[in-house]
């Protein structure tokens, strides 16, 4: 097997940190084997997957995102913003506006420029889903608050999809949460076949939240873009925030902001940074 050096470039967006490739230059093969090599912290350079910056024939950019286990996700609120960054700086697309594909479809940015580097982005993310069917989920109707006794508690599951399926729970003292031990059970619970992003949230005060997430094939992660959105919209659904006002959502590794228009489209702000370059065998 011939071995090639690969420039990549360590990105994140409030904290979801992801290699990004420029595959407008060069697929990469095996992308699923490659993610769980360069994901592990300490042993290799460590992050919450890989993203491949793929060409398109329907917009700007694709996007192809892989977890740290390998798996590969649909859409990453966060991934996609820095996306957007790698348009426009590294393959050069010098557009205000873009357009990029996902496994979820096409999803517009709208580029916060600052000089000649893109510190931001909003995010058309599409319309949340409460419909068990299409999350997917095993229940009849909406899943709203519906109790689930998992590890001997009882704990009220809304799911919602904004591309991936998302189970959000309202409680209080989030940052006492055991998730490495409650985590993988609900990501695995049986209600949902093909595993559950989960998002555990506090409300501060009105359209104001707190957050932390455990996502399906990453663990705990300091930021989830989609977990964002879709607690949001799970707030708006259950009366605690507001349609068309910006949701402050808190969470490890910074803010994002998520609107909720009252046909439950999502439009997300949040910042997007290169940490580092560098070069890595695969």
């Amino acid at each position: 097997m011939r071995i090639m050096k690969r420039k990549f470039y360590k990105m994140h967006g409030a904290g979801n940190d992801y290699i990004y490739f420029n595959c407008f230059e060069a697929p990469v093969n095996d992308p699923e084997e490659l993610s769980v090599r360069l994901s592990r912290r300490r042993f290799s350079i460590g992050s919450d997957g890989i993203v491949l910056v793929l060409p398109s024939d329907k917009a700007d950019g694709r996007m192809r995102i892989f977890n740290a286990d390998g798996s590969e996700a649909k859409m990453c609120g966060n991934g996609i913003r820095c996306v957007g960054k790698a348009l426009y700086e590294i393959v050069g697309i010098k557009k205000n506006v873009l357009t990029v594909e996902t496994e979820s479809g096409i999803k517009r940015l709208i580029l916060d420029i600052k000089g000649d580097k893109v510190a931001g982005a909003l995010v058309e993310m599409g319309k949340a889903v409460f419909e068990a069917e299409k999350i997917p989920a095993v229940f009849d109707g909406e899943m709203i608050e519906a109790p689930f006794c998992i590890l001997d508690k009882e704990w009220k599951m809304t799911a919602v999809s904004v591309g991936n399926p998302h189970s959000v729970i309202f409680t209080e003292d989030i940052d006492s949460l055991d998730l490495e031990k409650i985590g993988p059970h609900f990501e695995n619970h049986p209600v949902f076949p093909d595993r559950v992003n989960t998002e555990f949230i506090e409300v501060v005060k009105r359209n104001e939240l707190k957050m932390r997430v455990w996502e399906r094939g990453s663990g705990e992660t300091l930021a989830c873009g989609t977990g964002a959105s879709a607690s949001a919209a799970a707030a708006v659904r259950t009366g605690r925030c507001d349609f068309n006002v910006p949701i402050k959502i808190e969470l490890k590794g910074g803010t994002l902001y998520i609107t909720v228009k009252e046909d439950y489209s999502i439009i997300m702000k949040g910042p997007c940074e290169l940490a580092y370059t560098g070069e890595v065998e695969i």
